[in-house]
């Protein structure tokens, strides 16, 4: 089972956590991590995109000249998709371009991509963020003490008012509730800090 060091706010080694093998072990599905990022990001999509129909656009109702005899083309409305102000013939209409995995399938995949994080070295644990009153600044400090340079997910164990306001004006970090991870998150962060709640909540709902 592999093991990670504990840190505190500061970044001092405070301790030691063992990660389950089944969660942070696990074998990296590729092929499956990037089927369920393409859902995530397809769920994403509102789908709100519109284009008229020649049956949508006012006039258009009376043939603009005689079938035969001018030695133009026959034309039968001036809102044909060929003609200037005309309908567009194959535009977007409004859809929903979400699809759905299933649940099994999702949670291999954010077990992987949990693996794949702490095997390239980019899992942090650390006791608790410990924060009484929202502070960007503390959030600041915290990440400069954890030597995370880049962008970071702040993972707790339930949903924290104070860590979530305290980073959502830093640039590159996102905070979330372990029981709403998902494998875009994770794979988009450059560091997923853990606190050693969310570890254990984590491993009990994935285990």
């Amino acid at each position: 089972m592999p093991k990670v060091a504990v840190l505190n706010k500061e970044g001092a080694t405070v301790g030691e956590i063992t990660l389950s093998d089944a969660v942070f072990g696990a074998e990296v599905n590729t092929g499956l991590l990037h089927e369920v990022v393409n859902m995530y990001l397809a769920n994403q999509r509102q789908g709100t995109s519109d284009t008229k129909t020649r049956a949508e656009i006012s006039g258009g109702g009376r043939k603009p000249w005689r079938q035969k005899g001018t030695g133009r083309a026959r034309a039968g409305s001036t809102r044909a998709p060929n003609w200037r102000h005309g309908g567009v013939a194959f535009g977007p209409h409004p859809r929903s371009y979400g699809w759905t995995m299933p649940k099994k399938a999702r949670r291999v995949a954010l077990r992987s991509a949990l693996s794949a994080k702490l095997a390239a070295g980019e899992l942090v644990v650390i006791d608790s963020f410990d924060l009484d009153a929202p502070k960007t600044k503390d959030v600041v400090a915290l990440l400069k003490a954890l030597n995370v340079s880049r962008k970071a997910f702040l993972v707790t164990a339930e949903q924290s008012p104070n860590v979530y306001k305290s980073a959502r004006n830093i640039q590159g970090v996102n905070t979330n509730a372990a029981r709403n991870l998902n494998v875009y998150e994770v794979l988009n962060s450059g560091k997923l800090v853990l606190t050693k709640d969310a570890v254990a909540k984590v491993e009990e709902v994935l285990r």
